[in-house]
């Protein structure tokens, strides 16, 4: 079966190779190309291709973790994604799988490999290069260790977008004190940058609040779980609900 593909890089260049390359494959087929997000989407919605080999970064415009999000969101069921980038942090690698990439391949890999990659993700399977399959596994074996408060605190203020000084004043300590505390965050969640501490950290509360609703619904659905009514007293008598409710009436013809 031909795999139909769109191919999203914002590098003309990069297009060009990955087309000559997908065009020796027998049985894979370039639809179109797109230079950002935006193309990208208005191309899959016109085209349907089966897998959309997505880039990281798109210079202006949404990037292709925001594309993949929206791609995977169409309803009727969208393309598969399957990003094919640079960059292999952690942090890239948790936003692409999250907003629902089927694969995930460095640009390295050898073209059977990427050949095989791209059948996989059309068929919706995990496709994931060696060197993101390690991190993942490792991630998975050795959970990274968890914040202290303090380091909550100022990530939560970082999230607010306030600066090491800022930071410093409001939590009452010192601005070369909130610079350890970061470098140790930045080691704890796998990141280089305050931008991707502040992502994942954005993440998290993202899925806490979304277990929390879940857990919500589940509770309002449960079986049984009706509300209980307050009992009248018995017709036959003046008991007060809590005597009755008791089977203390005594009168005649209580229950």
């Amino acid at each position: 079966m031909t795999v139909r593909i769109l191919l999203c890089d914002d590098h003309a260049v990069v297009r060009a190779g990955l087309l000559a390359l997908l065009g020796s494959a027998p049985d894979i087929e370039v639809v179109g190309e797109a230079g950002t997000g935006e193309e990208a989407l208005a191309l899959a919605a016109k085209l349907t291709p089966d897998v959309v080999l997505m880039d990281l970064q798109l210079g202006a415009g949404i990037d292709g973790v925001e594309t993949t999000r929206r791609l995977t969101a169409t309803p009727g069921g969208g393309p598969h994604v399957l990003v094919l980038t640079t960059y292999d942090t952690d942090a890239d690698i948790t936003r692409a799988i999250e907003a629902g990439a089927t694969g995930y391949l460095l640009k390295a890999e050898r073209p059977d490999e990427l050949f095989a990659a791209i059948h996989a993700a059309a068929q919706g399977r995990t496709a994931l290069s060696a060197p993101v399959a390690g991190r993942v596994m490792a991630n998975l074996r050795n959970p990274r260790p968890t914040l202290t408060d303090r380091e909550q605190e100022i990530l939560a203020k970082l999230s607010q977008g306030l600066g090491n000084r800022e930071i410093a004043k409001a939590l009452f300590i010192s601005e070369a004190t909130v610079k350890t505390h970061l470098g140790r965050i930045y080691d704890k969640l796998g990141v280089d940058t305050r931008a991707g501490a502040c992502l994942l950290y954005t993440l998290r509360l993202t899925r806490r609040a979304s277990r929390t609703r879940r857990r919500s619904r589940r509770r309002c659905r449960r079986p049984g779980s009706r509300t209980r009514r307050r009992r009248r007293p018995c017709s036959a008598c003046t008991c007060p609900p809590r005597a009755a409710r008791a089977r203390r009436c005594t009168s005649r013809g209580g229950r």
